[in-house]
């Protein structure tokens, strides 16, 4: 897993192979690989006075092409231009919690060092669209307080980076002239409701641009992607899945919207109701 999944140049062509043979592959795999991930988009071309940085993930570019996309189309109409820095990766969260904690360090220092360009030029913000890389690229200035090169730089990109609802937060909504007429259920995956602390966040957008939204019982409860633990325990993780999805079904919605590519990929393995990222719902609801 540390091989492959921190690295697009293995993982891409891996999972490109994988979606040629996903038909005759076994039902533990074909549930991991998404049959039709919704292509990106074209992102937009505008430059704006207000940049951000993204981080575009090493998973997420593949497994959900659009939502990186979707992400810089929305701010785009906030005026706010998204920049991403292609020497930039993975966060590190892979590594460090597979217990190669240097490797991980080591990939923090790394983008630290691409984005830092871009922060002496003023960037406002780092975004995450990913809630789990968010909750290990805040912890950069805590684990690296001790490396004397890199504790001050470190402390500045805690204090930059932002789950993509944050700054959302901040907006006027009302010059998106969303058109919501969908009704979802919001899963709240544990990093953003338990280590990002913004549990209710994401969900209080939705219904101020018009979204009607389910009740989710038990919504505290993990839906078992959890990192890599959907591999290493595929059982547990399987019915945990399975409970989550009942909840989260339970007030009928059409589409069930979540913010961590992890949740994403597990919970659209049952092939049950859709599963996307919500900020790939709420521009798609923006009229045109």
């Amino acid at each position: 897993m540390r091989t492959v999944l921190p690295k697009p140049e293995i993982f891409d062509p891996l999972l490109k192979t994988g979606q040629l043979l996903r038909p005759v592959l076994p039902k533990t795999l074909k549930q991991k690989i998404p049959a039709n991930p919704v292509k990106a988009k074209p992102r937009p071309s505008e430059t704006h006075s207000r940049k951000m940085l993204i981080l575009e993930g090493c998973v997420q570019p593949s497994l959900s092409p659009n939502t990186n996309a979707a992400t810089a189309r929305v701010l785009n109409k906030l005026g706010i231009q998204v920049i991403s820095a292609k020497e930039a990766g993975c966060c590190g969260a892979v590594d460090y919690h597979l217990n190669a904690h240097e490797a991980g360090l080591q990939r923090a220092r790394q983008n630290i060092d691409a984005w830092w360009p871009h922060i002496e030029a003023g960037v406002e913000a780092i975004i995450q669209t990913a809630s789990g890389c968010g909750a290990f690229v805040i912890e950069y200035g805590h684990l690296l307080k001790d490396d004397p090169k890199y504790a001050e730089k470190a402390e500045k990109i805690t204090h930059l980076s932002k789950d993509l609802v944050e700054v959302l937060a901040q907006e006027d909504l009302s010059r998106l002239n969303v058109n919501a007429n969908k009704t979802l259920a919001f899963h709240c995956p544990c990093t953003l409701q338990h280590a990002l602390k913004l549990n209710g966040a994401v969900e209080s957008i939705l219904k101020q641009v018009g979204f009607g939204l389910t009740p989710v019982p038990n919504a505290h409860l993990c839906c078992g992607s959890a990192g890599t633990y959907s591999v290493t325990q595929p059982e547990l993780s399987t019915q945990l899945r399975d409970n989550k999805l009942d909840a989260l079904e339970s007030g009928r919605p059409q589409v069930i919207a979540t913010a961590n590519i992890g949740c994403q990929t597990h919970l659209n393995g049952a092939g049950r109701t859709p599963v996307r990222h919500w900020i790939e719902i709420l521009e798609d609801a923006i009229a045109s």
